[in-house]
């Protein structure tokens, strides 16, 4: 079962669900981090911090059944919840969104929907409501064993299994060797993504019926699209047709010795990217 902090700060969701979050606050921009799918906002901890030595006035918040923050007992909007996070710390100022993966598609949904919410955009591996469902065959052929080796622990109810190749196929990277990234950063992935693996909110969640991959042209704010160079080959395509296709974006920005996590596992050189988006 997910674990659910007793107390501590929370946002108030639209339907009342206590959503945790971190805040740095500062002068500077304000700035939301999103996480990723195998993830909760301690993965962006040390980045939110060091954007804070900046200036930035800094949030990290748990989607629902992540981190600290309850399971939906209902479908939901995620981006309604960010929407939320907005209220409770920029009351209607504009803010950078910074999206990893799944927290890049919300970022997009959301620029997409209220570009007034939006001062800019850093997506970093994202996903993007509506994009074409990647088949086996679009695979390379690593990532395909671990995807099938994913599926065989899932038809034996192995979620420790299931959790351990996870954390190899984003942590360190289908083109790395297994067990590249070691140590408390490897510990705290496994954590986070046990988590999320125990609450499973992929039925509960409902994004309107967003399809933002069509109509990419739309969203013109200032992005940039960030990657790790060991990150899924078809995810990086993926960054690669954002990047030509988002109007406003700038030159693309890969990560050595990096793959989909880049937040956790390159705190430093994460931030610097995004300062550097952002302008701090």
């Amino acid at each position: 079962m997910a674990a659910v902090a007793p107390a501590g700060e929370r946002i108030d969701g639209p339907d009342g669900v206590g959503i945790a979050f971190e805040r740095y606050e500062g002068a500077g921009p304000k700035v939301v981090l999103l996480h990723a799918g195998v993830a909760d906002r301690r993965a962006w901890l040390e980045a939110g911090k060091l954007l804070n030595e900046r200036g930035a006035d800094v949030v990290a918040y748990d989607r629902r059944g992540f981190g600290e923050t309850a399971p939906a007992k209902a479908t939901f909007d995620p981006a309604e919840d960010l929407i939320s996070v907005l209220e409770a710390i920029a009351a209607g100022e504009p803010v950078w969104l910074v999206g990893n993966s799944q927290g890049g598609l919300i970022s997009l949904d959301l620029a997409l929907t209220v570009p007034e919410r939006v001062a800019g955009l850093v997506l970093i591996a994202p996903a993007v409501s509506g994009a074409p469902e990647i088949s086996d065959d679009d695979l390379d052929p690593v990532t395909r064993e671990i995807s099938d080796a994913i599926d065989a622990a899932a038809d034996d109810g192995d979620i420790d299994r299931i959790n351990e190749l996870e954390v190899r196929l984003w942590l360190d990277g289908p083109s790395a060797p297994p067990g590249r990234v070691t140590g408390p950063i490897r510990d705290l992935a496994l954590e986070m993504n046990a988590i999320a693996l125990a609450s499973d909110e992929s039925e509960q969640e409902q994004n309107g019926g967003r399809d933002a991959w069509s109509v990419l042209e739309r969203i013109d704010a200032p992005t940039t699209v960030i990657w790790g160079e060991h990150d899924i080959p078809a995810v990086v395509d993926t960054c690669r047709e954002l990047a030509r296709r988002l109007p406003n974006c700038g030159e693309p920005v890969v990560l050595a010795d990096a793959a989909h996590l880049t937040g956790l596992e390159h705190p430093r050189r994460t931030t610097e990217a995004i300062a550097e988006a952002i302008g701090i």
